[in-house]
């Protein structure tokens, strides 16, 4: 028996949705604007989203002012983590791991223009790795998914795949799930809710 686990921003029961999904009726503006969100996350700019819309610079650039429009605090955010990599040389994750950027003062337009996306990314991204790491240790320490028979078996970005036998299925898709929703010793310290999606199934193919 096979349990897939992901963070995800609601939880689903795995009954047909009463209504369409937004995924599956808004498809095309669906998958620009996880394109659009990735581009900020990443710091990138005007010209570099425009190639990914295939659409021209004027055009991603209004795009992009109208996302920072309703989202000024994320802006904000950036220049502080811009302006403390130029004064460190360096940005964190949640848990303090460093990225050094040495290149945050460079002349080189091109390889400050590298390094003050990394000053935006490292903090999303690598904060994204810790609470993964975190979670994944939680359930390594988790004497009673032993005790059931259950092994964590592979990690992907946000998810993670454990097997064990069927009888005690329930129990544990709980465990892990509570594992990954407090990370950190049994709690969780963020100001977000860390909200689990899980799906019991007999083979991996059937837990996509």
């Amino acid at each position: 028996m096979v349990i897939k686990n992901g963070v995800k921003v609601q939880e689903i029961n795995g009954e047909p949705p009463p209504v369409p999904l937004i995924k599956d009726k808004y498809g095309s503006e669906r998958r620009k604007a996880k394109v659009l969100n990735f581009s900020i996350a990443y710091g990138k700019t005007a010209h570099g989203l425009a190639k990914d819309f295939g659409t021209n610079v004027t055009e991603a650039e209004a795009t992009v002012r109208r996302w920072y429009a309703d989202r000024a605090e994320v802006e904000r955010w950036q220049e502080k983590q811009r302006e403390f990599a130029r004064q460190h040389g360096y940005v964190t994750t949640l848990l303090g791991r460093r990225r050094k950027l040495p290149g945050i003062n460079a002349k080189n337009q091109g390889l400050k223009g590298r390094a003050e996306r990394a000053a935006i990314n490292t903090p999303i991204q690598g904060s994204a790795a810790d609470v993964a790491t975190a979670a994944m240790i939680s359930i390594d320490r988790c004497q009673r998914l032993k005790e059931l028979g259950y092994t964590l078996l592979l990690q992907v970005h946000d998810e993670v795949m454990l097997e064990g036998p069927e009888e005690h299925k329930d129990e544990a898709q709980a465990l892990v799930v509570e594992c990954m929703e407090k990370p950190f010793d049994g709690e969780n310290p963020l100001r977000v809710q860390l909200l689990v999606d899980s799906k019991v199934a007999p083979t991996w193919y059937e837990a996509k």
